[in-house]
């Protein structure tokens, strides 16, 4: 048995794709996950799954929430040793920060420099991106709703070839990591 957090994409924003959480928690236990539980409002669910791995998970959970509530979502599934590991690997000085300060997006593959070439980062100082392990790691000092460097790295066409994207707040990383720990 693995227990993973599920993240869905652009759930319960601005009035559109609304999801309760109730509705999700009987979802995932309908498909057979033990231990569900849901964090915020905005996408995120803890289960326990005794079959498949993340990509089966995410492709299991995409199909059922379109077939129950009528509208597709992306979803990206991982596991707690992945979770951690993001969060341990920030290149960032996380624990000096303010949590506002620092997100994450979680991609449904590698990406790698390449894709983001056309970006400047010396024109967006003092805020700052890294890559990590299907990830990447955004350091944005006025918080990403005045980030113009989040506002060009969330452009269509960088996730161009099918790759899933979804950002998350600092506490919701650590939150994750924590959630899906063993006994927790």
């Amino acid at each position: 048995m693995t227990t993973y957090a599920a993240l869905l994409r652009g759930i319960n924003v601005g009035g559109s794709k609304k999801m309760p959480m109730a509705d999700l928690r009987t979802l995932l236990t309908g498909l057979g996950h033990t231990g569900v539980r849901t964090y915020l409002q905005s996408g995120q669910a803890v289960f326990t799954a005794g079959h498949g791995d993340e990509e089966s998970l995410a492709a299991e959970l995409t199909g059922a929430i379109e077939e129950h509530f009528g509208f597709a979502v992306d979803v990206l599934v991982r596991d707690h040793a992945y979770l951690t590991a993001v969060a341990e690997a920030c290149p960032f000085p996380a624990a000096d920060l303010e949590p506002r300060q620092l997100h994450v997006t979680y991609f449904s593959a590698p990406v790698t420099p390449d894709r983001y070439a056309g970006i400047d980062q010396a024109a967006h100082l003092p805020e700052e991106f890294r890559l990590g392990d299907r990830c990447l790691y955004l350091y944005a000092p006025e918080g990403v709703g005045r980030s113009k460097l989040a506002e060009a790295l969330s452009r269509p066409r960088l996730t161009r070839g099918g790759l899933i994207a979804t950002s998350r707040n600092w506490n919701t990383v650590l939150k994750l990591a924590e959630l899906t720990a063993p006994g927790a």
